[in-house]
Order: structure tokens, then sequence, then C-alpha cells
């Protein structure tokens, strides 16, 4: 399938940015800019929503904490608009063919979304909000930046696409023990300011 791809940049992107993805493809489709985009990308009322929540992404992808819990709500969200958008870049014609695509965007969105939660938990364990503002406009510009260069270059997106993917998969390898200690350590001050709690008072 010469649009596997664009289905695998875009299910990549969707994983991170799904809001941004939607938007950026019916752009270039309205706007005449590329041939390539379904018409139910380009409709005003799907532009227009994917263009208010990728603002509230916008805000709550670099506030600490507010991230982790978006980012636990779009678990489903981003895999699934992975998947549809990769069934309407294969044509909608209820073959095969559009559920290898579907397959593709999901399983690859739901891969990069990992990557993006993990990350962002163990971004959360330093107290300052900066690296979560730079990490959020980092993968705002790398969304659409890869996107653009998809639907002019798709083979060569693709490819970067999948080594950003896989060097993801393994940095988050290495993140995992950072985030396992970072809630240990919350837990047992939780525990500790549970029992100084239920000390009795020293005598008076």
């Amino acid at each position: 399938m010469s649009v596997l791809p664009l289905v695998f940049t875009s299910g990549w992107a969707s994983g991170i940015n799904a809001y941004a993805v939607v938007l950026l493809l019916g752009l270039f489709g309205a706007t005449g800019l590329s041939d390539d985009v379904p018409e139910t990308l380009q409709r005003p009322e799907v532009l227009i929503i994917a263009g208010v929540l990728f603002l509230c992404e916008a805000v709550a992808d670099k506030i600490p904490y507010v991230d982790s819990a978006w980012d636990s709500v779009h678990t489903v969200v981003r895999p699934v608009a992975g998947a549809w958008v990769g069934a309407l870049l294969a044509g909608q014609s209820g073959s095969l063919n559009d559920v290898v695509a579907g397959l593709v965007g999901g399983s690859t969105a739901l891969a990069s979304h990992t990557v993006k939660a993990g990350t962002r938990m163990a971004v959360n364990t330093s107290p300052e909000p900066f690296s979560n503002i730079v990490l959020s406009l980092a993968e705002d510009l790398g969304v659409a930046g890869i996107v653009s260069f998809a639907m002019f270059h798709p083979l060569a997106a693709a490819v970067i696409a999948a080594v950003l993917l896989a060097t993801g998969l393994i940095v988050l390898v290495f993140l995992i023990s950072r985030i396992r200690r970072f809630w240990r350590r919350r837990a047992q001050r939780r525990e500790e300011r549970r029992l100084s709690a239920q000390l009795p008072p020293p005598p008076g």
C-alpha cells in the first residue's frame, strides 16, 4: 500500500498530539496543498473542533501533573484517532487495506503515546515546570514538521518517525526506574505523614 508511510507517520504523530494531526491534515486538504487528504478531515466543523481541542492540549500539556492526567484520558483517544485517520487515508472502502491501515495507525499511535506519557511522568519527577514547557513545545514543533514533511515525502518522513519511535521506546526503558523511585518516595512520604499524624502529643 503506497499510503502506508503516511499512515505510519500520522499514527506516530497522533500518539503525541492527535488534534494537531487532524488539524494539519485538514488544512493541507482544505487549502489545496495536498490531494491525498480525505474530505472528511477538511470539513469546517472537524477543523474547528480539532483547533479548539488542540488549544486545550497546548495549555494542559505544559502544566506539571496536569499533562500526565491529560495523557491518561487520551490513552484511548490517541490510538483511536490514529486508527481513524489511517482508515480515512486508506480510502474508507471497507477493504482489507482499510483494516490494515487502521491497525497500523492505531498501534503506532499507542506506541508513541506510551513513550510520551512515560516521558512526561519522568519529567514530572523534577520540581521545576520549565522542562514540561520545553518538551511540549518540542513535541508540537516535531509533529507539525514531520506531518508537513510527510505530505510531500511520505517515505522519508516514515523513516524519521520510525527512528524517533524506536529511540523513544529505548529512552523510556531507562526512565522507568526513575519513575518507580519517584513514586516509591512519594508513597513513603505519605506514609510518614500519616504515622506522624497518629502519634500522640508529647507530655506537657
